[in-house]
């Protein structure tokens, strides 16, 4: 359960990050935070796993069935929101994927 806290505290420092994912449901796991996000890359569940032996997060993406969609081991916690936001919202043209959904023009 702190550790789900402590997660959620990062998160708080980049919280327009954190809302383009659409961020909701989290729960607190064993020794981390799983939530459900809405992103352009992944639509689901996200885990976020703290190792102690090495001081790093695991993060999974999931499939619907539970089974592991994506992961990425050994990230720092300078690099959690950003990790996390290259497996779920962030892509090659995110730009132009955000302009013609919002109907931008530049």
């Amino acid at each position: 359960m702190e550790m789900a806290q402590y997660i959620l505290q990062i998160f708080k420092h980049y919280l327009p990050i954190v809302w383009s994912w659409g961020f909701n449901t989290p729960v607190a796991i064993e020794n981390g935070l799983k939530f459900k996000v809405q992103g352009y890359l992944h639509k689901g569940w996200v885990e976020v796993v703290y190792d102690e032996g090495y001081d790093t997060f695991r993060i999974r993406t999931l499939n619907p069935n539970g089974t592991t969609k994506k992961e990425v081991e050994d990230v720092y916690i300078d690099g959690l929101v950003e990790v996390i936001d290259g497996m779920v919202e962030r892509c090659a043209d995110y730009k132009k994927r955000v302009q013609k959904q919002y109907g931008f023009a530049r």
